[in-house]
């Protein structure tokens, strides 16, 4: 057993492999008796950054608040920025109203908070009112008789010239007769209409001073028909003038009053007087509309007295795009979009379909997210606005001109040819959080040369907290106060201990309390759930341990194949005896948000070559670049340790056996270094220890990641097969203070069933694994007889020369040949 060689000092005590919290340094017996704690702990830097964009008035400083998701990053945004909103004022009003000069131009409006929507009422009730208004004004006596007596003005005009044209012509003999086809002039005589017979039986001179009388009437005929259009067009110039009068005044009154109620708003008041203007000049629209409804129809009672429902007078509308109430206390908006697509986040123009067509108006316009938070906040998942065709260029187009310009995805692709809207930009001046990854802000940075110049500020979330009495008492009010808001049951002080120490497994460091607080939530409520079931008032450590043995129990079917593939020696694992040049490595197998370890089988094989050393993961395309990185420190590691005076002459193999999936990381380098000792020293490596770490060119050992669950994967491996108590694990020395290994390992560990060793350099290890020294380098440059490295360094120059007498060989034969 190693430790009988005198390992004693690299075996890691059981007081530190599992650092529990004890809930006796709890002071409180159930979360009930804690002060609830708002906000968060331990992301004093991130919230630094989201107070400095909340308050930064200066465009550009926009936030990206980066992290892993559970870190609580969504609550502290909307509740820090929800706080500092309402002390701030409440942001303009935005309207579209018609343009009548250019109506696919509609023009924004702004208007002081609460005053969009009473410009909108007053709109409403000023068209309801001139729909009753002026067609009483057109039935009254007074515009009837005005009418009257300026249609029998024109009237009279047209028929006097026709009646003194016919006693013209009637005194010269000739009549004037109107058939279906029109006016006819013919010859009279004894005051009958001559016939055609009779006019032929006339002497031909008499026909010719009657056809010459009517050749000339004729033209005078043409003239008199000729000025009847003018007479009409007069007529009905006079009627309009008499309309647009009439008309003039009642509009005049009801706009001026509208006028006074936003004498203080010049936008506004110039709007009116278009509007005032527009109404005169086409009053037929009230008669219109006070006889139907939409579509011909007739108006049901529901709109009586609701002419501006009617869509010929949507012209009038003023479209409201954003309002907040005047009296509100709600201060700046903060708005969070789940689905920024384009239209959702810049705005959109609807259309209807009449007639085989696509209709729109101002009226259609819809407002978006920037719509809704400009003066305050818009807070958008950076993942989903990057993954909505158009939305990113969009937002970035809007917040670079600090305008909202609102287009189609069809005219941003170039696929509309039709006449659409362009409604007038609206100025924006709010602030955009994204909330993302890590990975993404980097992206964002290395790809998108707009990003950091829209994006200054960076809001960055820890994913751990430093351990200590303090921060755990911080922690257990967080719990609790977490439990309250979510309705759950209090939690009794040894279920706080028990949930912060899953919080440091959760950590990967027992000096760390993890802030993966959506985990821990998750959790939580689980527990609770069966606290509840079992009847309980609180919720205590034995809840919370069966809420942690059922997720794990839930996701681990693949890990139970798995290490049934081993129990069957499906998967060849050994862990007992030794064999040449192969090691127990160890990895961590991740399904979803589960992960497990599990051994596999590192092996190793040597010969006499010229200094490669194949690395057939990476030769298939299996192995990933670190794990490739890792195995050519290997060979820097051997070429520059041993044989310095002969050529490097080793050809060398290395595999993870029966893996047929990727293989990246170099946590596996420690034991594939220990594999080609093994095999270049002939030594055999006991099968009952299995490996992890990563090595540098110096031969010293570096930490790794997922620690606690790849030595819970030997050990389960062995216990399935009977603890000899000479089975272990050899990790890192720099791992030690992130143990935090489950109850039945340190019970094991304990009992002296298993062991865990910490080593800091590859002589360490070696020497552990084969029960052999590694040996030194004495003064004459040679390593203790008989030691690994002696060894391993004494077959490397046997390598040199077998390759050195080689190539003499070949030489000689060359000349035999020759």
């Amino acid at each position: 057993m190693a430790d009988e060689n005198g390992f004693d000092d690299l075996i890691v005590p059981v007081e530190q492999i599992r650092h529990c919290c004890a809930p006796g340094t709890l002071d409180f017996e159930t979360t009930k008796d804690l002060e609830p704690l708002e906000g968060l702990i331990g992301q004093d830097r991130a919230m630094d950054a989201i107070g400095l964009a909340a308050g930064m008035r200066h465009h550009d400083f926009n936030l990206f608040v980066l992290g892993p998701s559970g870190t609580g990053r969504h609550d502290a945004v909307r509740g820090f920025l929800q706080d500092h909103s309402r002390g701030r004022s409440a942001p303009n009003d935005w309207a579209y109203v018609n343009n009548f000069d250019a109506p696919h131009r509609p023009v924004a409006l702004r208007l002081p908070p609460g005053r969009a929507q009473a410009l909108r009422r007053e709109m409403e009730d000023l068209v309801d009112d001139l729909a009753i208004d002026i067609p009483a004004l057109f039935e009254s006596d007074e515009y009837q008789t005005t009418r009257r007596t300026l249609e029998q003005e024109y009237g009279s005009r047209q028929e006097s010239a026709m009646a003194d044209f016919a006693d013209k012509a009637k005194a010269e003999g000739i009549a004037l007769m109107r058939t279906p086809m029109g006016f006819m002039l013919t010859a009279i005589r004894d005051g009958k209409v001559l016939k055609a017979e009779e006019f032929n039986k006339l002497p031909e001179d008499e026909q010719k001073a009657i056809q010459d009388k009517i050749d000339s009437l004729q033209e005078e005929l043409t003239e008199v028909l000729q000025a009847a259009p003018k007479i009409e067009r007069e007529r009905r110039r006079k009627v309009d003038e008499l309309n647009s009068e009439m008309t003039g005044q009642v509009v005049s009154a009801r706009v001026d009053e509208v006028l006074h109620a936003f004498d203080d708003l010049p936008d506004v008041q110039e709007y009116l007087r278009a509007v005032r203007k527009d109404m005169t000049a086409n009053a037929e629209l009230f008669l219109t509309s006070e006889q139907q409804g939409e579509d011909g129809a007739p108006f049901v009672h529901d709109n009586v007295g609701k002419a501006h429902r009617d869509p010929r007078l949507f012209r009038y509308s003023v479209n409201v795009m954003v309002s907040h109430g005047a009296e509100s206390k709600a201060g700046a908006p903060l708005e969070t979009e789940t689905l920024p697509t384009l239209d959702r986040v810049t705005g959109r123009i609807e259309h209807v379909s009449h007639m085989g067509a696509l209709m729109t108006n101002f009226t259609m316009i819809k407002p978006g997210a920037l719509h809704r938070a400009n003066g305050g906040y818009l807070v958008l998942d950076a993942r989903r606005i990057l993954s909505e065709p158009m939305a990113w260029p969009a937002l970035k187009q809007c917040l670079q001109s600090r305008s909202i310009t609102i287009t189609s995805m069809a005219e941003r692709v170039g696929m509309m040819s039709t006449t659409s809207l362009e409604p007038d930009p609206i100025p924006l001046d709010l602030r955009v959080v994204l909330i993302g990854d890590r990975l993404l802000y980097s992206l964002l940075v290395n790809y998108d040369p707009d990003f950091l110049e829209l994006f200054k500020l960076e809001a960055d979330f820890e994913e751990t907290i430093d351990r200590s009495p303090e921060s755990q008492a911080l922690y257990a009010r967080l719990i609790g106060t977490r439990a309250r808001r979510d309705g759950l049951r209090p939690i009794a002080a040894d279920g706080v201990a028990r949930l912060i120490d899953e919080s440091l497994r959760l950590a990967d460091d027992s000096t760390k309390l993890s802030l993966h607080l959506g985990k821990m939530g998750d959790l939580l409520r689980e527990a609770d759930h069966y606290a509840g079931e079992d009847g309980r008032d609180t919720v205590g450590a034995d809840d919370v341990a069966h809420a942690v043995s059922q997720r794990e129990r839930r996701a681990s079917r693949v890990k139970d194949r798995m290490r049934e593939a081993v129990a069957r020696r499906t998967l060849l694992i050994e862990t007992e005896g030794g064999a040449v040049g192969q090691v127990n490595g160890l990895s961590v197998v991740g399904f979803g948000g589960f992960r497990f370890g599990q051994p596999s089988r590192i092996t190793a094989r040597t010969r006499m070559g010229a200094g490669k050393l194949i690395d057939i993961e990476r030769e298939v395309e299996l192995g990933g670049p670190l794990h490739s990185k890792g195995v050519l420190i290997l060979g820097g590691y051997l070429s520059a340790t041993y044989a310095l005076d002969v050529p490097f002459s080793l050809h060398a193999s290395l595999v993870f056996e029966q893996t047929y999936g990727g293989v990246d990381g170099d946590s596996a380098s420690a034991a594939e270094l220990f594999a080609l000792l093994s095999a270049l020293s002939e030594l055999p490596v006991g099968q009952n220890f299995a490996v992890t770490g990563s090595v540098d060119q110096t031969g010293k050992v570096q930490a790794i990641g997922g620690v606690n669950e790849k030595i819970e994967g030997f050990f389960e491996t062995c216990q399935e097969r009977g603890l000899t108590g000479d089975q272990g694990v050899i990790i890192p020395r720099s791992n030690v203070e992130h143990l935090m290994l489950r109850a039945e390992v340190a019970e094991a560990v304990e009992a002296g069933n298993f062991r865990i060793f910490a080593i800091e350099t590859i002589d360490e290890g070696i020497a552990i694994l084969t029960g052999r020294k590694a040996g030194r380098r004495g003064a004459d440059g040679a390593y203790e007889a008989e030691s690994v490295n002696a060894l391993v360094e004494a077959q490397l120059v046997e390598f040199a020369h077998q390759r050195q007498n080689f190539a003499q060989t070949l030489k000689a034969q060359e000349k035999g040949e020759a």
